[in-house]
């Protein structure tokens, strides 16, 4: 009996946004219209923060956060590509390992798509190749819709919107909130000395972390909280010179010891930029408003 080929799309998928949603769909929808199994190909990181030289803040998803949200989002099979050991592959090359390793029958992939060194393996040469092997090659249109203007929703545009402090819209992009999770570390305890304690998050330093005040969900396990998160190198009390921001997260109406275990932090809104204030008493009056609002804007299902 033949083994059942396979309908492959190929990609880094950062941020798994609503773009990529649709794919996996029409990914889904072609293999089981021509009697195939889908199969969807991806790099852990993108490509151009393992070549960066200042890789740092440049991931909307990790690598285990990708994984779990292409699942949820209806990936059947996913095989993972180590970029490092074929960046160097020719475009030719690439496709007989699409072939034979993966034993493709049906490619779906972007208009923008290129793959193979150098980025050769364009959409011409594709159309070339997948005819002459007999491979259904299918080029899906630009995902667009009224909150981005028409414009193509990409990993790159979130990665903007979200730098430049627009939460709700980037989470219109991603069809979900924004989410960054680490585990609580030891901290200075300086916000539980203002009166306002707070859970410092070891975070991965290439995920995307925008700065400033945030009012957020917190969750911890199946729990979900309200709660205030400052992103940024606390400029009035000790100040941090780092490339990486510090996340520091005020939950609002707890008090439990949790360092060392595992906090997300789902982002609703941006209340303001970081500052610096003069003095403590200034600062003490800010957070007082911080948390209010927060309070306001997280609404949580019970």
């Amino acid at each position: 009996m033949t083994e059942k080929k396979n309908f492959i799309t190929i990609g880094t998928f950062d941020g798994v946004h609503k773009g990529h949603q649709t794919l996996i769909s029409g990914l889904n929808k072609l293999a089981k219209k021509n009697n195939m199994a889908p199969l969807l190909v991806c790099f852990p990181l993108p490509p151009k923060t393992l070549l960066s030289n200042s890789p740092e803040l440049t991931v909307l998803t990790l690598p285990d956060e990708k994984y779990a949200l292409l699942k949820h989002y209806g990936a059947k099979n996913i095989e993972i590509l180590n970029f490092k050991s074929c960046r160097h592959i020719s475009r030719e090359n690439f496709f007989d390992i699409l072939l034979k390793r993966y034993n493709m029958g049906g490619l779906l992939v972007g208009r923008d798509f290129a793959f193979g060194k150098e980025r050769k393996g364009h959409i011409d040469f594709l159309r070339a190749a997948c005819a002459k092997q007999g491979v259904k090659l299918v080029v899906a249109d630009f995902y667009g819709n009224k909150d981005s203007g028409g414009h193509k929703i990409s990993s790159s545009l979130i990665r903007k919107t979200l730098l430049d402090g627009h939460i709700r819209l980037a989470g219109k992009f991603l069809g979900r909130k924004y989410t960054a999770e680490g585990i609580v570390v030891t901290g200075k305890k300086l916000g539980r000395k203002l009166g306002f304690p707070t859970a410092n998050l070891g975070i991965n330093h290439y995920k995307v972390l925008p700065q400033g005040v945030f009012s957020v969900e917190a969750v911890l396990g199946k729990e979900k909280f309200k709660g205030v998160a400052n992103i940024g190198f606390r400029p009035t009390v000790n100040p941090i010179h780092a490339k990486v921001p510090l996340v520091e997260v005020h939950i609002l109406n707890f008090n439990r010891d949790i360092y060392g275990k595992n906090l997300s932090v789902n982002f609703v809104d941006k209340i303001r930029g970081e500052k610096k204030f003069d003095g403590l008493p200034a600062l003490i009056k800010q957070m007082t408003v911080d948390k209010a609002l927060a309070e306001k804007q997280v609404k949580l299902k019970r």
